[in-house]
């Protein structure tokens, strides 16, 4: 019996230490990480590459922060599911990331479960 296709994944923060916790979650559950970047700007250009059906992005970067490189993504890919990553995830973080496109939020500190769960429910079409 084959699998079914798992959504390929972009992991955008500019901690290489978040980076690397976030690939081994989704390796975990055989999510396939084709890619990382540790700034907006670079995010984008990954993601105009490799068209990814999600992608985790941090808010808080260098050079371009992860609300400006969600209306990009979007913009070129709106297909393309973004779950936004942050410690501060205030009622107005989460409203602006919503209405820029954002699918949802996890939450720093990472637990694997619940950023498990959220990518789960992006793709079985509860958020």
């Amino acid at each position: 019996m084959q699998k079914s296709m798992k959504p390929s994944v972009v992991v955008v923060d500019d901690d290489s230490m978040m980076r690397e916790m976030l690939k081994l979650i989704l390796l975990s559950e055989d999510y396939p990480v084709v890619g990382e970047a540790a700034n907006g700007q670079a995010a984008i250009a990954l993601c105009a590459r490799e068209k990814p059906g999600l992608v985790l992005l941090d808010i808080n970067m260098p050079k371009m922060d992860g609300m400006q490189a969600l209306e990009e993504i979007h913009k070129a890919s709106p297909a393309t599911v973004v779950l936004m990553v942050s410690a501060e995830a205030t009622l107005d973080k989460v409203r602006e990331a919503m209405e820029k496109g954002a699918a949802g939020f996890v939450v720093k500190p990472l637990n694997p479960a619940s950023v498990l769960d959220r990518v789960a429910k992006c793709f079985n079409g509860k958020k």
